[in-house]
């Protein structure tokens, strides 16, 4: 069995490589951000809660992301394994998280800030679909219109330079701490992120020791 946490800046490529680990390993993607688009989208108590929370414009507290985590977790699907998608985001989490739960690595996606701009900069969202699109990695047959929908491609309202900008200082912030302190218990392999996905995939295989996939 296989439990890994994947860390990296936004535009890093972290889902991608997560998607592609679980596949690869037969485990269980559990992504912070998907769990509540679900909730939101299904109108569940939880998401009540956490819609509450972020129209008075705060953050959705610790307590609440590790009661979603432990939930999830605990259904024990993850026969071969887990990879942790988005948590933790802090040092409580963190703690939380190494106080609960036993793991093999964290795999920290390596990206200098400044590629990490030009990828979020390169993101177009379909305006009918929501299908997403980068520039660089995935563009659309015809400029500026989805491939599946047809629809009108726009850049995300939160892709511009200042609120990159803030995104990254705040990442920093929040990150670095835990990743020292996952660096402490000698948990943490790096990998860098700006190669190509299947070389970063392939990094992520080496560095982890893992035989061959048992599923592609």
């Amino acid at each position: 069995m296989n439990k890994f946490v994947i860390m990296g800046a936004n535009g890093s490529g972290k889902g991608t490589q997560a998607s592609r680990l679980a596949k690869a390993y037969d485990l269980i993607h559990i992504s912070v951000g998907d769990i509540f688009r679900w909730n939101i989208q299904n109108h569940t108590k939880l998401a009540a809660k956490v819609q509450r929370i972020m129209n008075a414009g705060l953050l959705v507290p610790d307590d609440v992301v590790e009661e979603t985590v432990k939930a999830r977790l605990d259904l024990h699907d993850w026969n071969y394994g887990f990879i942790l998608d988005g948590f933790p985001r802090n040092s409580t989490q963190a703690m939380f998280f190494l106080e609960s739960y036993d793991i093999d690595a964290v795999i920290m996606i390596d990206v200098p800030d400044d590629v990490v701009k030009q990828r979020m900069m390169a993101r177009r969202l379909c305006s009918r679909c929501g299908i997403d699109y980068n520039l660089i990695f995935h563009r659309p047959k015809n400029e500026d219109v989805c491939d599946v929908c047809g629809g009108k491609l726009v850049v995300r309202s939160d892709d511009n330079p200042e609120a990159i900008q803030t995104r990254l200082r705040e990442y920093h912030e929040k990150t670095d701490p835990i990743i020292n302190l996952f660096r402490r218990k000698e948990l943490v392999v790096v990998v860098d992120g700006t190669k190509p996905a299947d070389d970063v995939e392939k990094e992520i295989q080496s560095q982890l020791h893992l035989g061959p996939p048992v599923k592609k």
